[in-house]
């Protein structure tokens, strides 16, 4: 039995914003060592994104920053710089794992790149995170959440088709691809410790998106021919209904893909009148045809019953149904409450705050919150002193030549 899973692991997280920063994030919550480097004087793009208490800006106080940077050890310095890269090197020639999310080219530019860093450590393990790959015709271009979306496929699915394209909310695509980098990363440690030689790990978003999400659709279209298209809150194609609709008190969806599900859910209504029209005798062709007039009488009885109560009737009935949670109701939630999601963390300039935990619970190897996201350069004397052996009259020397 190991305190952490990951305890053994060094990671040296070289990123900014969302997906490297969550793919090492992963790893630290399971007990790897993760080293943050930030850009000595505005540090990590995220923390000039709120939230922030207030809303008044603050660098030490940004939800997104803190919530992404827990368990790890935060130093600052510039390896554009022959002092900065002196020490990006020798944080290299130490770690398992190295996590980069910066623009190709400029990686290629420092001599940072994977042919480049394995002369110094043959046995690691580069994941690359960009919007594009390194290979292909758009690999030096810039891409963010909407884009990648877009080029994956995820843009063609979703929202209305009267209205511009959208992507999924709240920079879902950077999580994905650190989530997909976190996988990839650790199953490349079993090839590492077998043939004893690192790996370069080449993620593009755009891909995560085509292959974790709009991949499902390849078979429909193999199979039936069907293509997925924007329509609104409806999934076209699929048993009426399985949609979000509104209730009493907010929203719900509701999903009935087998009939058998669809007569519970009209016997829980009391199997009201409107059940025999027409319409409902094919469910695809109600969802692809009649949706609206479906959905009008389907509203009426949502309108009488709060989405908790719909929620409750739906289970003890085996219908598929969920309440659609507001921020504030997700936070209060009891189940939540009951599985210990939530940990609070004290931070120095943040103060105590309430976290997202982990979606897993491991019995012999848990994960924990047991530090809070570093402060700007928090960390440069212990990694530069206490793991690099460098002195304290170093230090000084390098904050003089603006590397840390």
């Amino acid at each position: 039995m190991v305190e952490h899973l990951l305890s053994e692991l060094r990671v040296v997280e070289w990123g900014t914003f969302i997906s490297a920063p969550f793919c090492t994030k992963l790893m630290a919550d399971l007990g790897a060592e993760v080293i943050k480097i930030e850009p000595p004087v505005n540090g990590d793009e995220s923390r000039h994104h709120g939230p922030f208490p207030g809303d008044i800006p603050n660098s030490e106080k940004s939800g997104l920053f803190l919530y992404l940077n827990t368990n790890k050890f935060g130093i600052t310095l510039d390896p554009a710089k022959t002092k900065g890269r002196e020490l990006f090197l020798k944080l290299i020639g130490k770690a398992d794992i190295l996590v980069v999310n910066y623009p190709t080219q400029l990686v290629r530019k420092l001599k940072l790149d994977f042919h480049s860093l394995k002369k110094e450590n043959p046995r690691l393990i580069m994941a690359s995170i960009t919007p594009y790959g390194q290979t292909g015709p758009y690999r030096n271009w810039k891409g963010y959440d909407l884009n990648t979306g877009a080029l994956g496929g995820i843009a063609a699915s979703i929202g209305y088709p009267e209205r511009e394209p959208i992507t999924c909310p709240l920079s879902q695509g950077d999580y994905q691809a650190g989530l997909c980098a976190a996988i990839a990363t650790m199953i490349a440690l079993f090839q590492r410790d077998k043939t004893n030689k690192g790996l370069h790990i080449d993620i593009s978003e755009a891909e995560c998106w085509s292959t974790f999400h709009t991949g499902v659709g390849i078979q429909p279209y193999l199979s039936e021919g069907r293509i997925r298209r924007r329509s609104g809150h409806v999934s076209l194609h699929r048993p009426y209904p399985d949609e979000v609709l509104p209730c009493k008190d907010g929203y719900v969806c509701i999903d009935t893909p087998q009939n058998r599900q669809w007569h519970r859910f009209l016997d829980l209504m009391g199997n009201p009148e409107w059940a025999n029209d027409p319409i409902f005798e094919k469910r695809i062709e109600t969802t692809d045809k009649h949706s609206d007039k479906a959905d009008a009488y389907l509203t009426g009885w949502l309108m009488k019953h709060d989405k908790e109560e719909i929620f409750k009737l739906c289970q003890d009935n085996k219908v598929p149904a969920a309440p659609i949670k507001t921020v504030a109701e997700v936070v209060n939630d009891k189940h939540l409450e009951t599985r210990n999601y939530f940990a609070e963390v004290d931070h120095p300039s943040a103060g105590k705050v309430k976290y997202p935990g982990v979606c897993y619970k491991f019995s012999l190897t848990p994960s924990s919150l047991q530090r809070h996201s570093p402060t700007l350069g928090e960390h440069n004397e212990k990694v530069y002193c206490g793991q690099l052996g460098y002195s304290e009259a170093d230090l000084v020397t390098f904050k003089r030549g603006e590397v840390i």
